[in-house]
């Protein structure tokens, strides 16, 4: 039976029968449990062209097919300086599995590799302003981002390390730069592992880190210091040979944060001490 399929229709069948559990489960249990979706939504699927983004489309692709609440899809390429090689595996892959990507084009790799100082930061910034801006102009009220589980543990993870701060990735937020406009993480619940394990089952190839800065980067984390975040990858799977949970507990712990306990944090911006409320 596989034989008569397309590549698409052989993705797809993967995602809802084979990898339900793994994949279609856990997407559908963010979209509701964080209210991502509303009736008349019209969202930019922004696509990066690695296995996250393209994962991402093809589920928010499914849910708009079977859903009973009507929202719109914009599937969204951003070409920031690809190599040729990139960009036409990008548009590969789109027409492979049947996702139908609207690109544009951008200067922000060299606008950003001529940064001597954080170029990975200002990548990600300017990236975030173009395709909030590119979705605006095409009449989207949200775009959506290949974040996964994973992203979320190793971001909390991070913070507290190096950047002293408890701070993690919310699965949705209101941009501050534009009116009207909202990100949201529809991989919220999804484990990285089980994205690999789909892409393997179905034989697919995406682009790994198409920086040109780092051109043969494998561990990139679209910006923000891969070395870092290769760094908690790698403590992580250390802890789960002992603790096979550790990455559920430090997921759920977001999830319950106990404010009792602290002795400052931080509200829209402004810093709190618990001594405010002591007395």
């Amino acid at each position: 039976m596989r034989e008569e399929l397309e590549t698409w229709q052989l993705v797809e069948r993967s995602i809802m029968k084979k990898y339900r559990k793994e994949l279609w489960k856990p997407f559908i249990a963010a979209v509701k449990r964080y209210e991502l979706i509303r009736s008349g939504d019209r969202i930019a699927v922004c696509i990066s062209g690695g296995k996250d983004s393209m994962l991402m489309a093809k589920l928010m692709q499914l849910l708009r097919r079977f859903s009973d609440v009507p929202f719109d899809l914009v599937f969204l390429v951003m070409d920031p300086g690809y190599n040729a090689l990139n960009r036409q595996k990008i548009e590969a892959n789109a027409a492979l599995l049947h996702i139908p990507i609207n690109v544009f084009e951008t200067n922000i790799f060299e606008v950003a590799n001529s940064e001597d100082r954080s170029p990975c930061y200002l990548c990600a910034r300017m990236r975030r302003g173009h395709l909030y801006a590119k979705a605006k102009e095409l009449g989207c009220n949200k775009i959506a981002l290949g974040h996964h589980m994973n992203d979320v543990i190793e971001t909390t993870v991070m913070a507290m390390f190096y950047g002293a701060q408890l701070q993690a990735m919310p699965p949705k937020l209101h941009s501050t730069n534009f009116e009207g406009m909202e990100l949201i993480r529809p991989l919220y619940c999804i484990h990285e592992d089980d994205i690999l394990a789909w892409k393997r089952y179905n034989d697919l190839e995406f682009i790994q880190c198409a920086c040109r800065f780092t051109e043969n980067c494998t561990a990139c984390d679209n910006g923000g210091g891969g070395s870092k975040r290769q760094e908690i990858k790698t403590l992580l799977r250390r802890l789960k040979r002992d603790n096979p949970n550790i990455e559920k507990s430090i997921f759920n712990s977001i999830h319950a944060v106990n404010l009792d306990t602290f002795p400052g944090y931080k509200e829209k911006g402004t810093a709190h001490s618990f001594l405010e409320r002591y007395s």
